[in-house]
């Protein structure tokens, strides 16, 4: 197979597809491997990487998506990139398209088959592809939001681990799952007072019993969500719901209850955010303030620490990615239920339910568009 890696072009992202390792790796299973020129340079691997590890270097996209039989890629494909998807053609990337119709129409329209990094599962029931992303997103959020927290920012002017005589920040996490855990881990490290939310006893338990009190647990009703918002200096939404838009926790109507300046970090806004007030930001203009309450919610947060996030991202897609080119795609996905569920458009169709639930598309079974 020709496995084709453009460079990525959305603003701010200097995370790339393939590591030079992944490339070898690929090479080394008899295919071809082509990367744009300057592809990896924004997360430190240079072409001359790629060459030593049998890849080919392309200079443009143009010649990569018209050529390769699979593009691996970071983030979604901007509409320039679709629009040179080719029918029969495999995508292997994070898409996120609940909140996208756009996007959603685009890669229908092109015939491309597309598997979502987010949507791929394991036997645990979690999310191989986007654990590490999460990892790196919850372990930035308290550290983007302590600067988005100093005055210079519009925020409180508040430091997280206080001193002496002086408390600690107020931190507040929605969300006990993969961002949360690493979120409150890292807040708490910092010295800040942090409570985690969770709809989930056994994992409030989990936490409880894995950090000992390091922070406190609360259950996330929509009584407790709010208490605890007014007390809060900073709240990071860190909720999931795979392949769906996310829930609005905090309504444009609450902020007028929280304390002025305080910090918003919405971890989920790639999945359309969990406040009703957050939109994309990037980060070249990370924040901005609604009702006295500053947000951030940059859409690629691993992307500002594009090294450490590649080579992670690398480490889990690289046995899917070669599945994918050893086997095909169908029969990749026919050994691998947890690969098919990735599967989210193909030949036209939709073939993932919470994305149509969201969206209002009819959706195929993508059992039975293994057949098609």
């Amino acid at each position: 197979m020709k496995i084709g890696c453009p460079k990525e072009i959305k603003p701010q992202e200097f995370r790339v597809g393939m590591t030079p390792s992944a490339a070898l790796e690929a090479v080394n299973a008899g295919h071809e491997v082509i990367i744009q020129k300057g592809a990896g340079v924004g997360a430190g691997f240079d072409d001359a990487q790629y060459v030593a590890a049998g890849a080919k270097i392309i200079d443009t996209a143009e010649e990569i998506f018209a050529t390769a039989d699979m593009i691996v890629k970071v983030k979604e494909p901007q509409a320039v990139e679709r629009k040179m998807l080719r029918e029969g053609q495999v995508l292997f990337t994070y898409l996120h398209l609940a909140p996208d119709p756009e996007q959603t129409k685009d890669l229908m329209d092109s015939g491309a088959t597309c598997i979502a990094y987010e949507t791929v599962t394991d036997r645990m029931g979690g999310l191989p592809l986007l654990a590490p992303m999460s990892e790196v997103a919850g372990k930035l959020a308290p550290q983007v939001g302590a600067w988005t927290l100093q005055k210079a920012n519009g925020g409180r002017g508040v430091l997280m681990g206080g001193v002496p005589g002086v408390g600690p920040a107020n931190v507040m996490v929605i969300g006990g799952g993969v961002v949360g855990t690493h979120a409150a881990r890292v807040a708490a490290g910092m010295g800040a007072d942090v409570t985690v939310l969770d709809r989930s006893l056994p994992r409030m338990r989990y936490l409880d019993d894995a950090f000992s009190g390091l922070f406190k647990t609360r259950y996330a009703s929509a009584q407790n969500t709010i208490e605890l918002a007014r007390e809060a200096d900073m709240i990071i939404g860190a909720v999931l719901i795979p392949g769906a838009a996310a829930p609005k926790l905090i309504s444009k109507a609450q902020l007028s209850e929280l304390k002025p300046g305080a910090a918003l970090v919405d971890v989920a806004i790639d999945q359309g955010g969990c406040f009703e007030t957050s939109k994309a930001t990037t980060h070249q203009d990370p924040i901005y303030e609604v009702d006295g309450v500053m947000h951030y919610c940059v859409a690629n947060m691993p992307g500002a620490v594009a090294r450490t996030s590649t080579i992670a991202l690398g480490n889990a897609t690289m046995p899917f990615m070669l599945d994918l080119a050893n086997k095909g795609w169908r029969q990749a996905c026919a050994d691998d239920e947890h690969l098919l569920n990735g599967l989210n458009v193909h030949a036209g169709k939709l073939t993932y339910h919470a994305v149509g639930k969201a969206l209002g598309i009819d959706v195929l079974s993508p059992k039975l568009a293994l057949k098609e």
